[in-house]
């Protein structure tokens, strides 16, 4: 195993110095806690926290900043945060005006997070959340009842906390985030698996020739192994499982993450890019904004996920509203 790193035990402690070392404008890290919130605080309003095991970054700290996030946990790698951890994190962004979470359908997030909400409504803050589970690749999966949350949280992030940041109430900032969750859908693919450090090998292994299709963010194999085709290829066959969703149809306006997945080159999510938006203009599919990077990660996966959400005029204003985050900045 090749890795930049130091102690495998101390990964997640290190990085979380690192990057409030590089953005400390933006976060801060509570003293003895895997976690950051605003480095301004809350300013009275609705407060979004989210999180989930380290190893996809720039998720979930790298989101904490004006227009999005207040506060992100990180758990070990690919591992839930504690209960204990998430509840600081609720204290911690909370504003006065309630706090909602954003959990990623992984058993032990939800579970984790739902005891943190419970233990923060003991001390008298008003929580609600919502479950992402945008991946369209498997029904259940080794780590969810339920389809798995992904690259689609992103969205997720960036249009509820618009509409936090606008002053919407928790209900409002919650309605948003479902209408959201309602309308997106994701589905991934690996050219090469992660290696997790405490693991030490891959995890999983493919051939010179080929790739694993509907791979989830933590490493989990996909649904089928195949021969390596070309990008339009690939493309086709996750955008067919979009698809068949039956939620985007002609006339429909879409915005478009094509996220990478840790290891792949930006010049090749370009060139997968180019394909996805000749299909959408092929079907009567306009797109109203376009995200191409890496957004949700896992680790040094080769690879690249396609998400699609159907937006109205509503969902389009949110999500051009201006957001200033260590990894995603909007003027």
């Amino acid at each position: 195993m090749k890795k930049l790193i130091n102690e495998v035990d101390n990964i997640v402690d290190e990085m979380l110095d690192g990057m409030v070392a590089a953005y400390p404008q933006y976060i801060r890290r509570l003293d003895g806690l895997d976690v950051v919130v605003r480095a301004g605080g809350s300013n009275g309003k609705v407060a979004l926290v989210s999180g989930g095991g380290s190893g996809h970054e720039p998720a979930h700290g790298g989101y904490v900043g004006k227009g999005m996030l207040d506060g992100a946990i990180a758990g070990a790698v690919f591992t839930s945060p504690t209960p204990d951890q998430v509840y600081e994190a609720i204290k911690a962004a909370d504003g006065g005006k309630g706090v909602l979470l954003v959990i990623k359908n992984y058993t032990g997030d939800v579970m984790n997070f739902e005891m943190a909400a419970d233990m923060a409504r003991d001390e008298g803050i008003e929580v609600d959340q919502v479950i992402t589970a945008d991946d369209v690749a498997v029904e259940n999966s080794t780590w969810t009842t339920g389809r798995r949350g992904i690259a689609g949280t992103i969205f997720v992030h960036k249009i509820a906390g618009a509409c936090a940041e606008a002053g919407g109430s928790l209900a409002d900032v919650k309605r948003v985030a479902e209408k959201v969750i309602a309308n997106v859908r994701s589905m991934g693919m690996a050219v090469d698996a992660c290696t997790v450090p405490a693991a030490g090998k891959p995890s999983f292994d493919l051939a010179e020739d080929e790739i694993e299709i509907g791979i989830g963010i933590h490493g989990e194999p996909g649904v089928n192994r195949e021969k390596i085709g070309t990008v339009n290829e690939i493309s086709d066959k996750l955008l067919d499982k979009i698809f068949a969703e039956g939620i985007y149809n002609s006339g429909d306006e879409v915005a478009v993450m094509v996220n990478g997945m840790g290891g792949t080159p930006l010049m090749e999510l370009f060139v997968a890019n180019k394909h996805i938006k000749e299909v959408l203009d092929s079907k009567g599919i306009k797109v109203a904004k376009t995200l191409v990077g890496n957004y949700m990660t896992s680790l040094d996966m080769e690879g690249f996920s396609i998400t699609l959400l159907k937006v109205d005029d509503e969902l389009k204003k949110l999500l051009a509203a201006p957001a200033d985050t260590p990894a995603f900045v909007q003027a």
